[in-house]
């Protein structure tokens, strides 16, 4: 009879013993996972999309963060996207502004580079063969620094009160330029919105918040198909 005890107690030991070790491996199998999930995290690098530009770009008269690049970061997060954007854009730069500007910005490593230059000069009457010339400019000082880099341009039209010729000429050297560099190419960045009264604030040039909601669905159409 007490023998049989003695068994049965080894027995009750020996299962508790072998539950601990399965409990005990299954918790080093989960936080292996675990560590391992942390780690394939840390891999994910961030890379920087720089969009340089004007007013447009720099959402002349609203908050930051209702201009076109802020709400494509939204959608970028959105989608859980490893990219972040820096918003270089600045109010009444032109493409010889831009040619010169462009050293200080390219400091720090980018992967995406959205070119969106060229309305002032337009507006200005500045000579399209400088303007194409700036462009060029631009884009070969970003293509030497960084050979790697995915290049978007988003091209431009104005009105044809500065003359037909020169709005003609005027909206076909983006297209060009795009061509010439194998850039992904935003035909027209305020499609949809230009001209339009009710998505332009008062100076009937810069769009509202509405109108940059528009302006952010035409670049994303082109600038999701490099990331």
């Amino acid at each position: 009879m007490l023998k049989n005890i003695i068994y049965a107690w080894l027995f009750s030991v020996l299962v508790l013993a072998g539950c601990n070790s399965d409990s005990k491996n299954q918790a080093q199998e989960t936080t292996t996972a675990a560590d391992k999930a942390v780690e394939e995290n840390k891999k994910v690098e961030m890379k920087t999309i720089l969009f340089f530009g004007n007013s447009l770009t720099a959402g002349y008269g609203l908050d930051p963060s209702e201009a076109f690049p802020a709400l494509i970061q939204q959608k970028i997060d959105s989608l859980d996207l490893p990219y972040k954007i820096i918003n270089a854009g600045l109010s009444g730069e032109t493409t010889a502004g831009g040619k010169n500007r462009i050293d200080w910005l390219l400091r720090q490593k980018i992967d995406v580079f959205v070119l969106e230059l060229g309305a002032n000069d337009g507006l200005r009457g500045i000579p399209v063969t400088e303007t194409a010339r700036n462009l060029q400019i631009i884009v070969d000082k970003v293509k030497a620094k960084y050979p790697d880099v995915k290049l978007v341009l988003a091209g431009m039209e104005i009105p044809p009160n500065m003359g037909g010729k020169y709005a003609a000429e005027f909206r076909v050297i983006f297209r060009q330029i795009a061509e010439k560099n194998n850039m992904a190419f935003v035909p027209f960045l305020l499609q949809g919105v230009g001209g339009v009264r009710e998505l332009n604030q008062g100076d009937g040039i810069h769009p509202t918040e509405k109108g940059h909601r528009i302006l952010a669905e035409n670049v994303w159409e082109i600038l999701q198909t490099v990331l």
